[in-house]
């Protein structure tokens, strides 16, 4: 591909050299061996400038720089093309699109933003659509499923090269759709620029992310949401959400909503909580513009709102009520609110909840199950804020019958440090608590505890499979200690 081509949609200055040049390969990260025939995107990150390894790039042999500053050319320059943008993510992303032939075109795109849901709800409507015959790649926090490859995810939503080069590979095995998570963060780095979606979805939003290397203020962090809303066809809103209008400030869409509210497009009534021994549903009628009975076996109203967003999303596709009834009472996420069967009697279930609101959140849903007893088994990330030791420790006391304080990933710190940290919280609390260390050891002894109506939370990891201890990352996934733990 000439680089003309790759360029065709840039406001762009040529400083050095021609844009006819043939090109093999975009490269936009330092640590990948550079080659004649790659164009280098120089990107700047938070902690690094990738402008600062021209020269070896240069050295390198390759074709072509892509620049958002100023730079000298000298002798060791000489050969290379230089290209000079205004942003060079914004440039990355277009670029993209051109080198893997702009295959968000041939797919139905679907992406959704908000603070919480986002995963679950991605997964449902994949699940729903694939049930129904309509081949649907998953772009998430958790993984990337392209057809039956799954690969781990590095990022809620992944560089632009990377989307395009998925989106590529769905495109190819015969994806008829994609359903993405779209981070704010991937709003405010242009990570998504170029796509216009077909349909655009907001969940939810409570202030999060708020950092010196994510957004300066929550205004930020709403703006950027909202910006996904400027590159759909159709929104579908949370209408319950108390900043769905700043959201969707300046939007160019057409927009449907869904919640409980009266005035929402589809909308949930008659809401059921149901738990018998070692199950547990949720169940609710739709009214709108959809009008059936739906049943879950996740529990809690989040699992109410995104299944009411995943109905209003796949309604698009005119799926059939059975089978769309079918796919959401089957439907499950790993690692969130994910029930492992191990007894008739109690439920024992996962969940990636990790900081104080989270685990409040879900603590406070589980309740609403009338169980016999909670009994709560996490810990916390090691090199992170105590204060999320002592919070946790505490909303556990408050909250569950019991709790099994255990290991998490403790990275460099030691695990009994960590665990003290949460003691220290939970002794607010008149809560009754142990503390083992091996996190194995824990989920047996939780097991082991469980009596008829008990629920079995063990938090913080979520879908993750390992445990990182001084530096090392150690297999170690929840479900296979939960299983392990009831065979004994």
């Amino acid at each position: 591909m000439k680089l003309d081509e790759l360029l065709i949609k840039l406001n762009y200055k040529l400083i050095n050299g021609e844009t006819s040049a043939e090109i093999n390969r975009m490269v936009y990260d330092t640590r990948q061996k550079m080659s004649r025939g790659d164009v280098f995107v120089c990107i700047r990150g938070a902690v690094y400038d990738s402008h600062d390894y021209i020269k070896d790039a240069a050295a390198a042999g390759v074709t072509a720089v892509i620049v958002e500053r100023d730079i000298d050319i000298t002798d060791e320059l000489s050969a290379l093309t230089v290209i000079r943008v205004d942003n060079t993510r914004l440039a990355l992303a277009l670029m993209s699109a051109e080198f893997f032939g702009n295959p968000a075109k041939q797919l139905f795109t679907i992406g959704i933003t908000g603070t919480k849901g986002k995963t679950t709800t991605t997964f449902m409507v994949r699940e729903i659509l694939e049930k129904c015959g309509i081949p649907t790649g998953l772009i998430g926090t958790n993984e990337i499923i392209i057809g039956d490859e799954h690969i781990p995810a590095l990022n809620t939503t992944p560089e632009s090269y990377k989307i395009h080069e998925y989106f590529r590979k769905m495109a190819d095995i015969g994806c008829k759709c994609v359903v993405m998570e779209v981070s704010s963060q991937a709003l405010k780095l242009d990570r998504t620029a170029g796509i216009y979606f077909d349909i655009g979805v907001f969940t939810n939003l409570e202030p999060d992310h708020i950092g010196p290397n994510e957004h300066e203020s929550f205004e930020d962090y709403v703006r950027c949401k909202g910006l996904l809303f400027r590159q759909c066809k159709t929104g579908i809103v949370n209408s319950d959400s108390e900043h769905a209008d700043e959201v969707l400030k300046d939007h160019t869409c057409e927009v449907e909503t869904y919640g409980l509210n009266a005035d929402a497009g589809i909308r949930a009534d008659n809401i059921s909580y149901v738990h018998n021994g070692g199950n547990f549903s949720t169940s609710y009628d739709v009214s709108g513009t959809v009008k059936l009975h739906a049943k879950l076996t996740l529990p809690g109203l989040f699992s109410v709102y995104n299944s009411l967003c995943a109905i209003a999303v796949t309604r698009h596709f005119k799926v059939s009520e059975e089978l769309l009834l079918k796919a959401l009472y089957e439907v499950k996420v790993e690692g969130s609110v994910e029930p492992v069967k191990v007894s008739d009697d109690f439920i024992v279930m996962i969940d990636y909840a990790h900081n104080a609101m989270s685990l409040e959140s879900l603590l406070t849903t589980l309740k609403e199950y009338n169980p016999n007893r909670i009994i709560t088994v996490f810990g916390c990330g090691g090199n992170r804020s105590r204060d999320r030791r002592f919070e946790m420790g505490e909303i556990s006391g408050k909250m569950s019958d019991f709790t099994v304080i255990t290991s998490d990933n403790p990275r460099t710190e030691e695990p009994e440090d960590i665990m003290n940290d949460i003691e220290t919280g939970i002794k607010k609390t008149d809560g009754k608590y142990i503390k083992i260390a091996d996190r194995a050891e824990a989920v047996r002894y939780a097991v082991s505890m469980g009596e008829r109506g008990d629920i079995i939370v063990v938090a913080g990891k979520g879908h993750e499979d390992y445990q990182e201890i001084k530096g090392v990352k150690y297999h170690m996934k929840d479900r296979e200690l939960i299983e392990a733990a009831s065979e004994q």
